[in-house]
């Protein structure tokens, strides 16, 4: 394995270039394409109730600007995953479950990835489909969390490499199923069950193994989440809304999701070692 890949401040500064890459390409695209591209699509529910704060500028390709650049988080955090994952890929490591099943982690970082874009696409086009690409990204980074918080609690239970890729491919299913779920069940409803799941296993796995668990990083989880819950509806009822303004309730909600999701993942991969 190279140094590069077994270095976290060199995986930090190549996510950190990789995401700026990203924004001058989103930069370029915003400056030079018409925002005529989205004209034909049907547009979401979302832009028709004017869900969120910030203006929309139907001038620019980017109708929402901010809440679209905000979701470059996601990109950022799911290169850092990548490729933190490539750096032991497989490795025999008996006392973290996550580093010897590395495709797992490459899929929640691919979720993260997924998620970024989808989530731009959206804000960018303010369009039906690219709601419902932005939803299933949401969905995507759920499931394999979910995946990950019961693989790390049945920690008895031993899966082949064979089982894994298994794993692996019935959880693209699912979340190419989603696709469709979402349309038939509330995301009011699913959304809040995913995340209660995760937390459960997450305080059943803290008491499996709580010298190697960071109680720090559940709790900041935890908080973050439910903090940005709260920030989202005060962008959505409009309170402290100053629509062409570059601080937006919604894009803080993209940060503190993005961050509240790695550290839920970090608590299960990250361990601290016994003496």
């Amino acid at each position: 394995m190279s140094r590069f890949t077994n270095s976290p401040k060199k995986i930090l500064l190549f996510s950190a270039a990789a995401t700026l890459g990203v924004f001058i390409i989103f930069t370029v695209l915003n400056n030079t394409l018409s925002p005529n591209l989205w004209n034909g699509m049907e547009l979401s529910k979302s832009a028709l109730t004017v869900e969120y704060c910030e203006f929309n500028n139907p001038e620019a390709l980017f109708h929402q600007k901010i809440n679209t650049y905000s979701n470059l988080i996601y990109f950022f955090l799911g290169m850092v995953i990548m490729l933190f994952s490539k750096s032991n890929f497989n490795a025999d490591d008996s006392q973290n479950r996550l580093v010897s099943f590395s495709y797992l982690s490459i899929l929640l970082g691919v979720c993260f990835i997924y998620l970024s874009f989808g989530s731009a696409f959206f804000h960018a086009s303010l369009t039906w489909a690219g709601q419902r690409v932005d939803m299933n990204g949401t969905y995507s980074l759920s499931i394999v969390t979910l995946a990950i918080g019961l693989y790390s609690v049945f920690h008895k239970v031993k899966l082949s490499e064979k089982s894994k890729k298994m794993v692996i491919a019935g959880l693209v299913l699912i979340i190419v199923a989603f696709y469709e779920i979402h349309l038939r069940v509330s995301s009011s409803l699913l959304l809040p069950a995913f995340i209660l799941c995760i937390w459960l296993l997450t305080i059943i796995n803290y008491f499996q193994f709580r010298k190697q668990r960071s109680l720090l990083l559940a709790i900041a989880s935890f908080v973050l989440i439910i903090a940005a819950l709260k920030v989202r509806q005060l962008d959505v009822d409009k309170i402290g809304c100053d629509p062409n303004s570059i601080f937006q309730g919604h894009s803080l909600w993209h940060v503190m999701t993005g961050v509240s999701s790695f550290c839920g993942y970090a608590f299960f991969r990250f361990e601290k070692r016994l003496k």
